[in-house]
């Protein structure tokens, strides 16, 4: 019998995730915030996977925070800022020998749930798959990608990655895992906060390449010094490149902010300068554009942090 894939986080990336591994056959479980939520989700007769125009609905399992039930083998899909704290109301739920798979965006919240759950194996991701809900319980695969998965303290590749071949996600054991981590974190930074400065799609930045390029520069400064120098290399090509392929896009900081939502700037753009600020790095652009940013979401009565 399979482990059964506890999926926390309801958000689009961990609904994909659970549509796809149900659809494979494989036992699914969602973990919902409260009664209330697990009764609108069974209202609606499961999860809709939309893909290539076609609507599935997959009847997956669920339960709430509280389900007493132990857990093997967690997905961690819910944003950075809820990430540890979620964790930690699961992890008298916790089996000694329990996986968990982080989903999150930047960095910071990956060594905050493990230090929530010292005896469990926690695997980081760095996904560049797309997808947005269209509806609740609804989710619209939008672009094909890659998820990179690594342990940075036990290399050896875990068996069930197999469940992710059999349910069609495409996936790569990385050994060095914080290098994909670093370059994401540094390509969100580069991209995410200016679409929301300047209110436009990916490629409208297009049209702001010589602050693109000041911000490459300053994050491979950042990148060099944090003993990253692979995630540094050819920044500036990769930012444009994303910028070319998702310009009819918005940016996810971009569609928080438009929807009202908290963004994740603390485990993005935050992060970045106070690592600086730890290796005494001069950014001006990189902390004039936090700066700007802080302001912008004050201005939206949105949280800073």
């Amino acid at each position: 019998m399979s482990t059964t894939w506890h999926v926390l986080g309801a958000g689009s990336l961990g609904t994909l995730w659970a549509a796809r591994l149900a659809r494979a056959g494989l036992p699914v479980r969602l973990i919902l915030r409260d009664q209330a939520r697990l009764q609108a989700y069974q209202a609606a007769g499961g999860l809709t996977l939309v893909e290539h125009g076609q609507a599935c609905v997959q009847a997956i399992a669920a339960e709430t925070l509280d389900t007493p039930t132990p857990i093997k083998r967690l997905l961690v899909a819910c944003k950075a800022y809820d990430a540890a704290q979620a964790v930690a109301h699961l992890a008298p739920r916790l089996s000694a020998d329990a996986e968990l798979i982080l989903l999150q965006n930047g960095l910071g919240s990956q060594d905050a749930v493990a230090a929530q759950v010292p005896q469990a194996r926690c695997i980081f991701a760095s996904s560049t798959e797309g997808a947005f809900r269209d509806g609740d319980w609804r989710v619209v695969f939008a672009g094909h990608g890659y998820t990179w998965l690594g342990d940075v303290s036990h290399p050896v590749a875990p068996p069930w990655l197999d469940d992710l071949t059999h349910s069609g996600i495409p996936h790569e054991w990385s050994a060095d895992i914080l290098t994909r981590l670093w370059r994401k974190l540094a390509l969100n930074c580069a991209i995410n906060p200016l679409t929301v400065l300047h209110d436009c799609r990916n490629g409208g930045l297009q049209q702001h390449q010589c602050e693109v390029a000041t911000l490459c520069a300053e994050l491979g400064e950042l990148l060099e010094c944090c003993g990253q120098p692979a995630a540094a290399q050819d920044l500036q090509q990769e930012v444009e490149r994303v910028i070319q392929a998702t310009a009819a896009n918005y940016s996810s900081m971009h569609q928080d902010v438009t929807s009202q939502r908290r963004t994740e700037i603390s485990y993005l753009l935050g992060y970045a300068c106070k690592v600086a600020t730890r290796h005494q790095l001069t950014l001006p652009h990189l902390f004039q554009l936090q700066q700007r940013l802080i302001e912008l979401l004050q201005q939206r009565g949105l949280p800073s942090d």
